[in-house]
């Protein structure tokens, strides 16, 4: 049950919270990778490689939808 909670907020906040650089678009997607990852039973590490890589590619496609 725990897990329908957790990963709905992690995604929110790696969209809500894009960063202002890419360093910090990637520490925030990375965060929500590698906990979504660990809430499903998945390899942290990975998640966060992720998770990372898709908030930056997110954010700097669409710097217009990132509240910053």
């Amino acid at each position: 049950m725990w897990k329908a909670i957790v990963l709905p907020l992690a995604a929110v906040s790696a969209l809500a919270a894009c960063g202002n650089n890419p360093g910090e678009q990637a520490l925030f997607g990375g965060g929500a990778g590698a906990v979504g990852a660990a809430a499903l039973g998945g390899d942290p590490v990975a998640g966060a490689a992720v998770g990372a890589g898709g908030n930056v590619l997110y954010c700097q496609a669409n710097p217009g939808r990132c509240r910053r």
